[in-house]
């Protein structure tokens, strides 16, 4: 049991800081490589914080436990709404915006009711993880549109739009062309001196590549292996364990913010994770194999993740702000959340 406890840990730790060193160097070598900021925010900030979630539920959708990706993702969300922006906002009060529930909060609320929708037919298939995934990709490219565009309209109405008309393509081939169009009127000592690096960040994104590979796969292993000594379902084990762990590199990051004072990050950190997480991380994880979901997730989880972001959309938009009273509730929303699950595991 020790030894399976320290597996664990070792498993998270690899995930959670190669993952960090891998977007760091991933990062440096996009831009030795003359890729364009817009390329670089694209594939590799806007996904950071996420790829404890993808890769562990990578690993745990190869291994067939479709429990563990399903509640990794719910689990992960509900703990970045109520765990993480709670924490936040008890720090400090966290100072929000409209274009948070214009666009992204909206986008959010979006995705989790068109996976609850998904998900009523009990299974995650390929084709209805195309759709997540695509959507995916049009939120991205609708995120570097300019906001002139959109000035006095309703950016949720204007994304459902975008997506429809496939109007992320033309937007992806303009996007590329000027990367490389800056790349090539560079200054070319200047690229030569960058490029003298690029072995060195290559072997640092290879070795943590394998480090986050390695840790997802230990900690998926020791969550299972958890799961069957206790008797307990993958979904709980993967809404907790799993969920929370995956979930540090988002704590970590939104805690620093609310220190700082940067509410807008904050919140935009969290609310952009949970798109990623329902929209790329589920997509993947089902592309790969398609997923089956308990009655549970469809009763309760899903329905309790849904609540729980219509009352973090109430709070920003009461003054702008989310007060400490509110992170105070936030928090035992979530704590109301884990006893009613153990219970429903009990009853089970």
């Amino acid at each position: 049991m020790l030894s399976n406890i320290v597996v664990l840990l070792i498993g998270l730790l690899l995930l959670v800081k190669g993952s960090d060193v891998f977007v760091s160097s991933a990062s440096a070598i996009a831009k030795k490589l003359g890729v364009s900021e817009f390329i670089i925010g694209l594939t590799l900030v806007a996904i950071g914080t996420s790829i404890p979630e993808l890769a562990s539920s990578m690993a745990a959708s190869i291994s067939h436990s479709s429990g563990i990706v399903i509640g990794n993702v719910v689990g992960s969300n509900i703990a970045n709404i109520a765990l993480i922006v709670g924490c936040a906002a008890i720090i400090s009060v966290v100072k929000t915006h409209s274009h948070m529930i214009q666009r992204d909060g909206y986008i959010m609320l979006f995705a989790f009711i068109l996976f609850l929708v998904l998900a009523f037919d009990l299974q995650l298939s390929r084709t209805e993880a195309s759709i997540l995934i695509l959507l995916y990709v049009a939120y991205i490219f609708f995120l570097f549109e300019e906001t002139s565009k959109y000035e006095g309209k309703f950016y949720f109405k204007e994304f459902i739009t975008y997506f429809v008309k496939f109007k992320y393509v033309k937007t992806m081939n303009q996007r590329i062309r000027t990367g490389i169009n800056n790349h090539n009127s560079g200054d070319e000592q200047e690229n030569n001196k960058e490029h003298s690096d690029l072995y060195k960040d290559l072997l640092i994104l290879a070795f943590s590549g394998i480090a986050v590979m390695l840790g997802a796969k230990y900690f998926v292993e020791q969550a299972i292996f958890f799961a069957q000594l206790f008797q307990v379902p993958d979904t709980f084990i993967g809404i907790t364990l799993v969920a929370v762990g995956t979930s540090l590199p988002e704590l970590m990051v939104t805690i620093s913010a609310a220190r700082k004072g940067y509410g807008s990050i904050a919140i935009g950190n969290v609310i952009g994770s949970n798109i990623t997480n329902i929209l790329l991380v589920l997509g993947i994880s089902a592309f790969v194999f398609p997923l089956e979901i308990t009655g549970l997730s469809i009763m309760f989880t899903i329905p309790f993740m849904i609540m729980i972001s219509v009352v973090l959309l109430w709070f920003i938009h009461t003054h702008w702000e989310i007060k400490r009273i509110e992170g105070m509730v936030l928090i035992l929303m979530y704590l109301i959340f884990l006893i009613l699950l153990f219970s429903f595991e009990l009853a089970i």
